[in-house]
């Protein structure tokens, strides 16, 4: 094997480790990989830790153990979530978005990768002491926000659907009202896709009353799951009291003026 230098081989340690958030590489691994001692990989990992954590990217977490190993954790700083929140707010408060009905164009937003990994590795932070076992949001313009805040958490994304699929085998359904128009719909969970006492963290891409959300919590327990935590992108301000009780929005929309043709929308810092 080629010697490989040591700044090639921390970066290529620091590529691997953010490529796979939340997955435990042991020290063997590496070791074999790039042909070094464990103790000197061990002075590479500081390093990256170390300029991980002066940046705001996140840290690396080292776990003891003959099972242990280093895994990559995000968690931007406090400085890093308030400037990408404030800037999504910016962007969403172009009068150019407002929809006839009073309603905000979002689905532009909400399919552009890079935003919805930074606001995923924001939930990953926030949530991070919950320690949730899967991530669960319902189809289909919130999939690639919880897409990305189950790549943060290195976990698993459930994806609840409206009506059951006959290709998903056995599923659990409920009916549901929502808590902004008072419809009844019907959501529906594979039996398989969660086990028994499994913790679950519900995401969102925008609550107005909180019917939807609590929709999911309502099915969650049904198979015998916990919601531990839920987290939206955008919540209104209005109504005040939500369905669900316990929530976490990032930003906050408190009007979208058809007729000025303004938006309110702020970050929950």
């Amino acid at each position: 094997m080629t010697k490989v230098r040591r700044v090639e081989r921390v970066i290529a340690l620091s590529k691997m480790l953010m490529d796979m958030p939340g997955y435990l590489f042991s020290l063997g691994h590496f070791s074999s990989l790039f042909g070094a001692a464990k103790s000197t990989l061990s002075e590479d990992m500081v390093t990256i830790k170390q300029s991980m954590q002066e940046f705001g990217l996140g840290t690396v977490e080292t776990v003891s153990g003959a099972s242990g190993g280093v895994r990559y954790v995000p968690c931007p700083s406090e400085e890093r979530m308030n400037t990408m929140l404030t800037q999504l707010a910016k962007q969403l408060s172009d009068p150019e978005r407002i929809i006839p009905g009073g309603f905000l164009y979002m689905s532009d937003i909400l399919f552009m990768p890079d935003l919805m990994m930074q606001a995923g590795e924001i939930f990953r932070a926030r949530f991070s002491h919950l320690t949730p076992d899967f991530i669960m949001t319902v189809e289909t313009k919130g999939i690639p926000l919880a897409f990305a805040t189950a790549r943060a958490f290195g976990l698993p994304l459930v994806i609840v659907r409206q009506g059951s699929k006959v290709t998903e085998g056995p599923s659990v359904s409920i009916n549901y009202v929502t808590g902004s128009t008072k419809r009844i719909q019907t959501m529906s969970l594979p039996r398989r896709a969660l086990a028994a006492g499994s913790k679950v963290l519900v995401i969102d891409d925008f609550m107005k009353a909180g019917g939807t959300a609590l929709g999911m919590i309502d099915l969650a327990n049904e198979v015998g799951a916990q919601v531990v935590g839920t987290g939206v992108l955008i919540a209104t301000n209005e109504p005040e009291k939500k369905l669900v009780e316990d929530y976490l929005a990032l930003l906050m929309l408190h009007d979208v003026g058809q007729h000025t043709k303004t938006i309110d929308i702020r970050p929950v810092l």
